[in-house]
């Protein structure tokens, strides 16, 4: 437990000034001594080259994404200089949860909703737009799911004159209508994954005429009409190592402002879909775990809807389901693998990204899965005494630190908990409606859905 002796006066908000926001990027992988294993090219089964990634994504984020040994990456300034539009975010002490709860632990939460986007992705937007902008592309291609990838990237686009072209899961294009507008209003193109447009969009449709859609569908569709225009490349806003990079400044600035009031975190806590929030969150607390300087825990929520740590296999499977990307060793539930139409869109992906998937099979991360319904009933008991209205991906966090801090009640231990608030909820008034109305789906994640998703993982 921390030691709260000599812990200063905290102010509600921990506010870091501009010439506190990173200069550079941590890479966990340099300090990890069981490396992710390496992509596998998806014809001859061998690890994937640099030549043959560089068909695919910018040459700037491919070393990035290959770079295993590099602890600290420079930030160019340009990117820097957008970063102070929004950052640095606040760390957010969330006394009047506690006072709710009547808990002895301390609660703070690292508040990512403070941009346009609405969320966390702005962060990797602006580095992948500007190395596609710096290469001379026209254009990039991506996916997204509950829509707040796709919004950061359509500003980031706008902002550095580059054509926008978003393939938007289909149950998420329909659920949230606004966010798809706020793409179309930054110019991005916006097409509901799957669709006619690629040939991988006719093949899903075809076996699957009424799909809700995946991130998994909408990731070969986006790959597809990158690798068939000149002058484009595919962006990822979530999954990837380089993501995960670029996120690392969350938990960069978390770490900052926490060290300033000598606070030293007993849990941190994150949602998982991919791994983008998760990965940026814990980046330097998993540097001490992973160096022996810390024993913080670490935990990963995900939707009990597509559970890839808690009921998946780590195992190599493809990244998307039209089975064009690169293979990864992950977490996955299988590529094919379609989950249910919840709300919490960004976080329903068949697999993990493998430095997290990593880390778990390591035994250096927890991870539990939570229903919809729960995931609800603490976002709303969060926004009426925080007075934030949380993203559905970000509630899963907030339901799991309710618990961590309803345990410390039971235990009388007054220990610290940090979570991630990737973004607000705003445009997920639907899903509240349901919820409040009592009519919100839950739909168990049955064993024999399971297996089937695992039958038609590739052979280890």
């Amino acid at each position: 437990m921390a030691d709260k002796a000599n812990r200063k006066e905290v102010p509600y908000k921990i506010i870091l000034s501009e010439d506190e926001i990173p200069a550079s990027w941590y890479n966990m992988r340099a300090d990890m001594k069981n490396k992710p294993a390496p992509m596998l090219d998806p014809g001859t089964m061998e690890p994937v080259t640099e030549e043959a990634l560089r068909h695919v994504f910018c040459d700037e984020a491919v070393r990035q994404e290959l770079d295993n040994e590099t602890r600290f990456i420079p930030i160019p300034e340009d990117i820097r200089n957008f970063y102070r539009m929004y950052r640095p975010a606040p760390l957010i002490h969330a006394e009047f949860l506690e006072k709710m709860l009547d808990t002895p632990a301390k609660i703070f939460y690292k508040f990512e909703g403070n941009n346009t986007s609405g969320s966390h992705k702005l962060n990797s937007a602006i580095p992948q737009a500007y190395f596609a902008k710096s290469q001379g592309l026209k254009g990039i291609t991506t996916e997204t799911g509950a829509g707040q990838w796709g919004t950061a990237l359509s500003m980031a686009c706008a902002f550095y004159k580059l054509d926008c072209r978003v393939f938007m899961v289909k149950c998420s294009y329909e659920q949230k209508p606004f966010r798809r507008e706020i793409m179309r209003t930054y110019g991005a193109q916006v097409t509901p994954s799957p669709s006619d447009t690629t040939e991988v969009g006719r093949r899903i449709l075809a076996e699957f005429p009424d799909s809700p859609g995946s991130l998994g569908c909408a990731v070969s569709e986006a790959v597809e009409a990158a690798v068939t225009r000149e002058g484009y490349r595919y962006v990822l806003g979530s999954v990837l190592n380089q993501v995960l990079l670029h996120q690392s400044i969350i938990g960069l600035e978390t770490k900052t402002a926490l060290d300033k009031y000598g606070i030293k975190p007993d849990v941190i806590i994150g949602c998982a879909g991919g791994g983008s929030n998760l990965g940026g969150l814990i980046a330097p607390f998993a540097g001490e775990k992973l160096r022996g300087e810390s024993d913080c825990r670490l935990v990963a929520v995900e939707p009990a809807s597509c559970p890839s740590f808690t009921r998946g296999r780590f195992a190599y499977d493809f990244c998307d389901t039209g089975r064009i990307c690169p293979l990864a060793k992950m977490y996955t539930l299988g590529s094919s693998f379609m989950p249910a139409s919840t709300h919490a869109g960004g976080l329903r992906y068949h697999g993990m990204n493998p430095v997290l998937s990593q880390l778990y099979h390591d035994g250096l991360l927890e991870a539990v899965a939570a229903t919809q319904n729960d995931v609800f009933r603490a976002a709303t008991a969060f926004a009426r005494v925080e007075g934030i209205l949380p993203a559905p991906e970000s509630s899963h966090a907030i339901k799991v630190a309710i618990d961590e801090a309803l345990r410390c009640k039971r235990t009388g231990k007054a220990e610290t908990i940090v979570f991630g608030l990737t973004g607000t909820g705003y445009f997920d008034m639907v899903a509240y409606g349901k919820f409040n109305d009592g009519t919100l789906s839950e739909e168990p994640l049955t064993e024999e859905a399971l297996q089937k998703g695992f039958a038609a993982m590739p052979r280890q």
